[in-house]
């Protein structure tokens, strides 16, 4: 189940990717988010009273965090190959779980992973003036949302039932992010083909790998979770070069090896207890 929900998320970003062109990263945002809420709505049924001020604050903060980490993400994937965007942003998680941790091997690994993306990033191959900086910082912000995205949806996951959480958050998000799909893209974003491929996004990349995740993390252990997580940089690879046809240098493998093997240090020791959240984009 959890690889299937690796293989999902990454292809559902590849398909991302294709439709970015036609409608720009704000568009492919708002689609995969306003399908999205619509499915988890249809499901979960949130109510929307009831809830503590503590509790709007969480769910609040949680449709910030999940809405930059998709703009970010999205706005890098314009500008990068999906397999480089996904090792950058995979930072994130690392360098959290790392911070929370406090062993010195795990300090040991992100110091690896810090090499490993110098390598991916092309800082050692290409001349700065080449380098597309904003790219890498916009991959490097989705990572920094992405931990954020893990520390808000925990608390959430604490203060509201089931899936409610979840869904009204992602419902916060897509009310602020469609005003800017709507101006980036207008009309382009009713289109028959546009339809259908954020329907794909929004299942691929958000409905299907949460519900997957959600099942097995009742059978499986934390460690055995993170490092399969520890795949989702490889995975990534391998759908962009299947549906984008982006291929990646030596030094560009090299660099994901290091930032792989690096992950599985680091979220490979996990307490059977706890689990990393798996990729949200």
């Amino acid at each position: 189940m959890v690889l299937a929900s690796i293989v999902s998320v990454q292809f559902g970003g590849a398909l991302a990717a294709t439709l970015i062109p036609t409608v720009g990263p704000a568009g492919a945002v708002a689609l995969r988010l306003v399908i999205a809420a619509a499915l988890l709505l249809s499901v979960a049924r949130p109510s929307l009273r009831a809830h503590t001020r503590s509790g709007w604050a969480t769910v609040v903060a949680f449709a910030i965090a999940l809405g930059l980490m998709n703009l970010c993400f999205y706005e890098a994937l314009a500008r990068l190959p999906i397999g480089v965007t996904v090792t950058i942003e995979f930072l994130g998680p690392l360098m959290l779980s790392t911070v929370t941790s406090r062993r010195p091997r795990d300090f040991a690994a992100i110091i690896a992973a810090g090499c490993g993306v110098v390598l991916i990033s092309g800082a050692l191959t290409t001349p700065w003036s080449d380098l597309d900086l904003t790219g890498l910082a916009l991959a490097l912000a989705a990572g920094a949302c992405w931990a954020a995205y893990i520390i808000c949806s925990a608390r959430t996951g604490q203060q509201f039932a089931q899936l409610d959480g979840l869904a009204i958050s992602m419902l916060l998000s897509a009310i602020a992010v469609l005003p800017l799909g709507i101006a980036a893209a207008g009309s382009s974003l009713v289109g028959g083909t546009v339809l259908a491929k954020g329907l794909g996004i929004a299942v691929l990349s958000s409905v299907l790998p949460y519900s997957l995740e959600l099942v097995a993390l009742r059978r499986l252990a934390a460690n055995v979770f993170g490092i399969l997580l520890s795949l989702e940089p490889a995975v990534a690879a391998v759908a962009g070069l299947l549906v984008l046809g982006q291929h990646l240098s030596l030094h560009e493998l090299v660099g994901m090896a290091l930032v792989v093997g690096a992950s599985i240090v680091v979220l490979g020791a996990g307490r059977r207890s706890t689990a990393p959240q798996g990729d949200p984009v």
